[in-house]
C-alpha cells in the first residue's frame, strides 16, 4: 500500500476519528504518514489551545484524549525520520521560498514518493510550488 503525507489538521482528524468523506476515501487506499514538525504543531495545540484552528475551540477532555492518541500513535502512522531529510531540507530551503516546516514536508513527500495532503484552510502557495518543483503531488482536502 502506498503512503500519503498528512498535515497536522488531517492528522488531528485521523487520530480523533473525525474523517471527512474525501480523507476517508484516501485512507482506504493509502497508509498515513506525517512529519516531525506537523506532529509538534499538533502537540503544541493540544497543550496550549490558544484559540487556533487546530484544537483551540475543543473542550479540554477532547484535547486530552487527542494528546493520549499522540503519545501512542498507531503503528501504521509513519513519522518520517528527520535525520533522513535534513540535507535535502537544506537544499529545498535554499532553492525554494519555504519555511523549515515547508522544507521538511516537501522533502518528506519526495522521500516517500507520496502526495502531500493538506487541509484546504492551510493551502500554501509556497509549499505548493516547492512540491511541484520536486515532482510530487499536492492535494487540498476540505473539512
Amino acid at each position: 500500500m502506498t503512503r500519503i503525507l498528512l498535515d497536522d489538521h488531517l492528522l488531528r482528524d485521523l487520530l480523533s476519528d473525525d474523517l471527512s468523506e474525501e480523507l476517508g476515501r484516501l485512507l482506504a487506499d493509502h497508509e498515513p504518514a506525517t512529519t516531525n514538525l506537523y506532529v509538534l504543531r499538533l502537540c503544541k495545540s493540544v497543550v496550549s489551545a490558544r484559540g487556533g484552528a487546530l484544537t483551540g475551540s475543543w473542550p479540554g477532555e477532547q484535547r486530552r484524549e487527542l494528546g493520549r492518541r499522540l503519545l501512542t500513535l498507531p503503528e501504521d502512522v509513519e513519522i518520517v525520520p528527520m535525520r533522513t531529510l535534513t540535507y535535502r531540507m537544506a537544499e529545498i530551503a535554499d532553492s525554494q521560498r519555504v519555511s523549515t516546516l515547508g522544507a521538511e514536508v516537501v522533502a518528506a513527500a519526495e522521500h516517500l514518493g507520496a502526495p502531500l495532503c493538506v487541509w484546504e484552510g492551510d493551502d500554501s502557495p509556497g509549499i505548493r510550488a516547492a512540491i511541484a518543483a520536486v515532482g510530487a503531488s499536492y492535494h487540498t482536502i476540505p473539512r
